[in-house]
């Protein structure tokens, strides 16, 4: 069975470029032996990462995220099996923080900040469908 678990967090401390290719590299590494796909942005220090694959891989992958130090307050905010990947191939694709998918966030966004905590399930779908259509997140 397949699963699409997206979840965000606050950074602790500041994460600068440098952080986040390390992140996106050593998750590109290790998703790619478990069959993880996704994508994770990292906005005004919130990261949202959407991850899809087995339930047992996406459950490990969550609970190591919720333990890593540079997460705080990491919340499940939508969780639904699925029948096909949106992320296709791609262990782990990052999303620029790029004006034209800063304002889609914010079009999806409740607040006039960007709050993926406040948001729907339904809208963080379409949000992480439409950057994926789009093609605004780098994949590997």
């Amino acid at each position: 069975m397949l699963i699409r678990l997206t979840y965000a967090s606050r950074t602790k401390g500041v994460l600068g470029p440098a952080d986040v290719k390390d992140i996106i590299r050593t998750s590109q590494s290790n998703n790619a032996k478990v069959g993880v796909t996704g994508a994770l942005l990292l906005v005004d220090g919130v990261f949202l990462q959407c991850l899809e694959g087995s339930v047992a891989s996406v459950n490990a992958l969550y609970h190591r995220i919720a333990l890593d130090s540079r997460h705080q307050q990491t919340t499940i905010l939508a969780f639904s099996e699925i029948d096909r990947r949106l992320f296709g191939g791609w262990s782990m694709g990052l999303v620029p923080a790029i004006a034209d998918n800063l304002a889609l966030l914010f079009s999806y966004s409740p607040a006039l900040a960007f709050d993926p905590f406040a948001m729907k399930a339904s809208a963080l779908d379409a949000l992480f469908t439409e950057l994926v259509s789009r093609a605004r997140v780098l994949s590997d």
